[in-house]
């Protein structure tokens, strides 16, 4: 395992052949002189094959036990759907690697709480891929938070939408994948909410649920003992302008279209002129290098992605479920 004694490349493995699997390969190939992808695994030995030729990949397994127990790998990126994080990252992080798991962490929060002590018991690193909290724009929005540049936080409202549609078929109606709007894109706006004002002391939520029984339409309300309120919404029928806005007692940040991956955000105070902060574009790379520096630093979790933080997100979306009615298969 690289380290801050040892600067050699760390050497990745990419378990899963779809979208994203392809967009973070494709942005460690450009980190030529930290990473190296030595090895993709698939179900099928044909998609393996396939991902490996087109980028470049020395070694194409047809099971996840194969990346998994190969010595040459130093730590394994799980882009799976979030259904399959649990065995995924578990067959990895029991296999000595150390794991980035996509987002959702997990289903929910009894399988993320058995990963996070699975890593913690066997001392290897695990990070959950939430990019938004590695990239610039959303540290420098922390930072200013947090140096109180609004003043104390009274609202946060955001929201991320996809029109579709989706047949019956596709993965985000699939209730045996873990489909709907939640899971894959509410965990977006909740997290926002989480790194700002943590884990709410009230959640209520509604839902349109499509015939299948996962979520299509979601609002969710989320309340603190603080007098705090996050406003959320989340859909695969409509595609919302994915905006946010954090509202405090003296000013408040607005996030344009596509808050979880913008450049830029706009800070308003009373009797000021507005100021724009921006930042280097966002990218999965930046996830990729928190990454690697943990391991070279020889820490086995983030600061910038905390399993506990981790682990209250998929509390929150659990409760939100309950509220909705929304259950998988295997869950009481």
């Amino acid at each position: 395992m690289a380290d801050s004694e040892k600067p050699g490349k760390i050497r990745w493995g990419i378990l899963a052949t779809g979208g994203i699997a392809a967009a973070f390969t494709a942005e460690l190939l450009e980190l030529k002189e930290d990473a190296e992808v030595v090895a993709v695994a698939s179900r099928s030995d044909a998609s393996a094959r396939a991902f490996a030729e087109r980028f470049g990949i020395p070694r194409a397994y047809g099971s996840w036990t194969g990346l998994a127990d190969d010595p040459e790998v130093d730590v394994v990126y799980v882009a799976t759907p979030h259904s399959a994080h649990r065995v995924a990252a578990g067959m990895c992080l029991s296999a000595g690697k150390a794991v980035l798991c996509e987002k959702s962490f997990t289903v929910n929060a009894v399988e993320a709480r058995e990963l996070v002590e699975l890593a913690r018991g066997r001392g290897r690193f695990l990070m959950e891929a939430m990019w938004m909290y590695c990239n610039p724009v959303i540290r420098r929005l922390d930072a200013l938070v947090r140096d109180g540049a609004i003043g104390e936080i009274r609202a946060v409202h955001a929201d991320f939408g996809l029109s579709g549609p989706f047949e019956p078929t596709h993965r985000l109606r699939d209730p045996a994948q873990a489909g709907g709007a939640l899971l894959d894109l509410g965990v977006y706006p909740v997290s926002f909410a989480h790194l700002l004002l943590g884990e709410p002391d009230e959640v209520q939520a509604w839902a349109r649920l499509t015939e299948e029984g996962v979520d299509a339409n979601t609002g969710i309300l989320l309340g603190y003992d603080s007098g705090a309120v996050a406003v959320l919404s989340c859909s695969i029928t409509a595609g919302t302008p994915a905006t946010a806005t954090v509202t405090g007692t003296a000013g408040r940040i607005e996030f344009p279209h596509g808050f979880f991956h913008s450049d830029r955000f706009v800070l308003r105070r009373e009797g000021r002129e507005p100021e724009e902060f921006t930042a280097p574009a966002a990218s999965l790379r930046y996830e990729a290098e928190e990454v690697m520096r943990c391991l070279r630093a020889g820490e086995l979790e983030s600061p910038l992605v905390p399993l506990d933080g981790s682990l209250a997100v998929m509390r929150t979306l659990d409760t939100v479920r309950d509220r909705i009615g929304v259950r998988y298969a295997g869950e009481a």
